[in-house]
């Protein structure tokens, strides 16, 4: 049985605890502007408006009737480049079956270009925004950290989210159009 002592010094690391993670979700919050909507799974995706490289503008409802996989990176990122082969395979792996691989680079469009050409991929590539709200930050990624990547159905809801690299298994779940992310 455990003593006074030790039972109050438990409730206090209890309450010490819920409180942590309070403060935690709330600063996650701090940093979003007033009147910016996040996106949360199962909420429909925003339809930004981003440049690919070439400068046109592509709208992400161009990719409706597609499952999509938006990877947010940047060519600073090293897990976000350690990823990029991942990403490429089931770029190839998955196309026929109707999903889509959409990089969005969270950097500035000369460094992406360089990076890119040096170090080809056979996705899509877009230039997310960078000012607040970042459009990461807009698909969930309140701590914008990257790599981050979000799951969309043919429809644009928002199936899933990750924060970090994604391995080759959770690809070939979130890719699959006969499995559930």
């Amino acid at each position: 049985m455990l003593s006074r002592t030790n039972l109050f010094i438990l409730a206090l690391a209890l309450l010490a605890a819920i409180a942590g993670g309070w403060l935690q979700h709330e600063s996650r919050l701090a940093h979003v502007p007033p009147g910016v909507h996040i996106a949360n799974v199962g909420d429909l995706r925003p339809d930004v408006a981003l440049r690919d490289l070439d400068g046109r503008e592509r709208r992400l409802s161009g990719y409706q009737g597609k499952r999509l996989l938006l990877n947010f990176w940047a060519s600073w990122c090293v897990p976000c480049l350690a990823e990029m082969p991942a990403l490429n395979a089931a770029q190839r792996k998955f196309a026929d079956q109707g999903a889509i691989v959409l990089g969005i680079a969270m950097d500035e469009p000369d460094r992406v270009r360089a990076f890119l050409a040096s170090h080809p991929v056979k996705y899509p590539v877009l230039i997310g925004q960078l000012d607040s709200p970042s459009t990461s930050l807009r698909f969930g990624d309140t701590d914008e950290v990257l790599p981050y990547s979000v799951l969309l159905d043919e429809n644009g809801r928002i199936l899933a989210t990750h924060r970090g690299a994604l391995s080759e298994d959770r690809l070939d779940r979130w890719l699959s159009p006969t499995t559930a992310p």
